[in-house]
């Protein structure tokens, strides 16, 4: 990645933009796990300025680390 990352929109990869999902979740998007990590079993998240990564790990679980 590079550092002209640009934000991806849910109708990017194919989902409609913006789900309910119970109460509270007004306006949130709600995308799988395996749709947002892809292929490479990895996100990167820009979040003021700083980047994330979002994996996936052996056992099923998920880990966002600095």
């Amino acid at each position: 990645m590079n550092d002209k990352t640009q934000p991806i929109s849910p109708q990017a990869i194919g989902h409609p933009p913006l789900h309910s999902h119970g109460e509270n979740t007004e306006g949130a998007i709600c995308i799988s796990s395996a749709d947002l990590l892809g292929d490479a079993g990895v996100a990167t998240i820009i979040h003021q300025g700083q980047r994330y990564q979002l994996r996936q790990t052996k056992a099923g679980k998920l880990i966002l680390t600095k």
